[in-house]
């Protein structure tokens, strides 16, 4: 029975989100439950921080940096701007107060959901065409019979490879938006 893209690799990934949308719920409740609202308010600095922080691979796989393993430093990457974006969502919250805040969270979240497309969607998604591919012509099937089957995956893969074009853009609208926020927060908390 072939194996599905969409079951093997979208809808894992979809879990991933909804752990992080949960996560974020379930901190949010949690410090209103425990009348620890305040502490939201504060999460946005350490998660801010970890997001920086995680710049660090970007850094180096463009070799601004030469120091740090690439793949430990991807690993840290993934960890620091997942962790860092969930003290950021539950700093968020469900709390309306201005529209900045809000327009830095939105590009934020798509930010993580482009970087969790690159990561976990596509280094799957390519192993699984692959291997569909070499399971196919294993079974003797000429090269075009082939590419017939594995045609919609082929298509869903290419349409996933295009995710840097997302990625990259929402990072520098995201870091605007988000400095933004903090230089209004220095103002009007009258930190400056």
């Amino acid at each position: 029975m072939k194996k599905s893209l969409w079951r093997e690799h979208v809808l894992p990934f979809a879990l991933v989100l909804g752990v992080l949308a949960a996560a974020t719920f379930a901190g949010d409740y949690l410090l209103h439950r425990l009348n620890l609202v305040w502490v939201g308010r504060y999460l946005g600095i350490p998660g801010t921080l970890l997001i920086i922080g995680s710049l660090v691979y970007s850094l180096r796989k463009r070799k601004i940096i030469s120091s740090g393993n690439p793949k430990n430093l991807l690993r840290l990457h993934e960890f620091t701007a997942w962790l860092g974006s969930l003290m950021v969502l539950i700093h968020g919250g469900i709390h309306f107060n201005a529209i900045l805040p809000w327009l830095a969270l939105v590009a934020m979240a798509v930010n993580v959901i482009s970087g969790m497309v690159g990561k976990i969607l596509l280094d799957h998604a390519r192993r699984h065409v692959q291997d569909e591919r070499e399971h196919f012509q294993l079974r003797g099937m000429s090269k075009p019979e082939v590419e017939q089957s594995l045609f919609w995956d082929a298509v869903t893969l290419n349409a996933m490879t295009q995710w840097r074009k997302v990625h990259i853009p929402i990072f520098v609208v995201f870091a605007v938006l988000a400095l933004g926020h903090i230089v209004s927060v220095f103002l009007f908390w009258g930190w400056l």
